[in-house]
């Protein structure tokens, strides 16, 4: 490969293209590729690293507190998670429905590995995810208010095509915390999907915020469209550290 050809793709920023074409030039040497036959293999390699590039881009862009996936969860432990339910959402459909997902359930079961897995499905899939916990939903907001810079953080909060709101109901929230989250669910409500789990029912959202009234009117709005999603049983964490003891025993 002469040194004109290699300028000449880099400064047209086809670096994908560049690593791979060596090879797709014995490739099509050895098979007696066609022309056209032979320029389709090297664009597809730069397209699929630019592919890769957005998709780890989006990834960090979402904030997630891990890197989850599907195929990581084990679905033989709890057998309250059905596996076609949580295939069919990983299809996103729901989110070209503009639908909403509630995961309820005891802490340890896991509620955020399926939330954050189906953020990343959904990423590969070319829609913006944003993940956050419902203490960073009301802490970003109430930092906002202080600044006056609320608009600009509601906005970070109306892009994505999926807002993962996690850990409703680990302790009680500030106070406002309900004009926090109806903002974001009444703006979203029929125009982009949320999800969010929780670790208390849904009867006992108004004592978690402190106000009745808001979370009566987050619920009415949220759970009209939604698919409410219960899991039951043990959890994957203390498994885990009977697993470990059992080792170390």
């Amino acid at each position: 490969m002469n040194d004109s050809l290699v300028t000449a793709l880099r400064k047209l920023r086809l670096s994908g293209l560049l690593q791979a074409l060596e090879v797709r030039l014995q490739e099509a040497a050895g098979n007696n590729l066609g022309h056209a036959e032979f320029l389709e293999l090297p664009l597809q390699d730069e397209l699929n690293v630019r592919q890769q590039r957005l998709i780890a881009r989006r990834t960090k862009a979402a904030s997630f507190r891990d890197t989850k996936t599907l195929e990581d969860f084990d679905f033989s432990f709890n057998t309250s998670v059905k596996r076609k339910q949580i295939y069919d959402l990983a299809s996103c459909r729901f989110i070209r429905e503009s639908r909403d997902v509630l995961f309820v359930g005891p802490p340890g079961v896991g509620k955020s590995h399926l939330a954050q897995a189906i953020g990343y499905q959904a990423i590969k899939m070319g829609f913006l995810v944003l993940y956050r916990s419902v203490f960073d939903v009301v802490r970003e907001f109430m930092e906002s208010e202080a600044i006056s810079g609320e608009r600009s953080v509601l906005s970070r909060y109306l892009r994505p095509d999926l807002v993962i709101v996690d850990d409703m109901g680990l302790k009680q929230l500030p106070r406002k915390s309900g004009e926090c989250l109806f903002e974001v669910i009444m703006r979203r409500y029929e125009l982009r999907s949320t999800m969010m789990t929780s670790n208390r029912p849904i009867e006992e959202w108004g004592k978690l915020i402190g106000d009745v009234p808001s979370a009566t009117a987050i619920l009415d709005r949220f759970l009209h469209h939604a698919e409410i999603i219960p899991i039951k049983g043990r959890s994957y964490r203390l498994k885990d550290r009977a697993c470990k003891s059992t080792r170390e025993g």
